[in-house]
């Protein structure tokens, strides 16, 4: 692969931005400031699921983002029957949209891997489902921007990952063939199985703890990519 590349794709959430850190954080503020009396690490470990429940339904492009984003606290507050009307709910779905672009945390040797990559001649980019009006200000908040030469968002092309259209728009972008290209993500489905699908080669961050697979290169810290690029 290190004879073959010349352009990196990662994916951001999850993968070199750490969102359940950063999620946590804008949980807790948002939480606070409108008095909702739930404890935030419980709040927390109900929402996680349901929200990775309607992400996929988003990403299967079954519900609009505006559906995502009230019934992912609607569901996590029904969780615990607790009582909260449907304006709050919208206001916190605006408010954490709005405060989780201004976290910075980074997983474990995430500069350091991106300064390496770029030192040794590498274009990297990125592929992203994440909303437009936040993945930027997430790059930008975290000091990595300057990193990449372009940044692809889902809702840029219109479709989302695991959707080979995203890939090829991207790699278009790049003006790249496939087999130049690697795609780094956390998610099997979305950024492994979406991207060797157009013939890209893999690399699975795997920062959900998932189960073994042979689909491609497994690494649980992104300082391993140095083994491969």
């Amino acid at each position: 692969m290190k004879d073959i590349v010349t352009d990196v794709f990662f994916d951001l959430d999850h993968t070199l931005w750490d969102f359940e850190k950063n999620s946590a954080i804008t949980f807790n503020k948002i939480l606070k400031t409108h008095k909702v009396n739930l404890k935030v690490q419980e709040f927390l470990e109900a929402y996680a699921p349901i929200n990775f429940k309607y992400w996929k339904a988003y990403r299967e492009e079954k519900i609009p983002k505006e559906v995502l984003r009230y019934k992912r606290l609607k569901d996590t507050f029904d969780e615990f029957s607790y009582k909260i009307d449907d304006e709050l709910i919208h206001i916190l779905s605006d408010e954490y949209i709005k405060e989780l672009p201004h976290q910075n945390h980074l997983f474990n040797n995430t500069i350091v891997i991106l300064e390496y990559l770029k030192n040794s001649g590498y274009d990297l980019h990125i592929i992203t489902n994440g909303f437009e009006e936040v993945q930027e200000g997430k790059l930008r908040k975290a000091a990595i921007m300057g990193f990449f030469t372009h940044v692809i968002n889902s809702e840029m092309v219109g479709v989302k990952k695991p959707n080979p259209k995203i890939f090829e728009f991207a790699l278009e972008k790049a003006i790249v063939d496939p087999e130049k290209s690697v795609m780094i993500g956390d998610s099997l489905e979305a950024d492994i199985i979406g991207a060797k699908n157009v013939g890209m080669h893999t690399i699975h961050f795997n920062s959900n703890k998932e189960k073994k697979h042979d689909h491609c290169i497994i690494v649980d810290d992104l300082i391993e990519i140095k083994e491969f690029l």
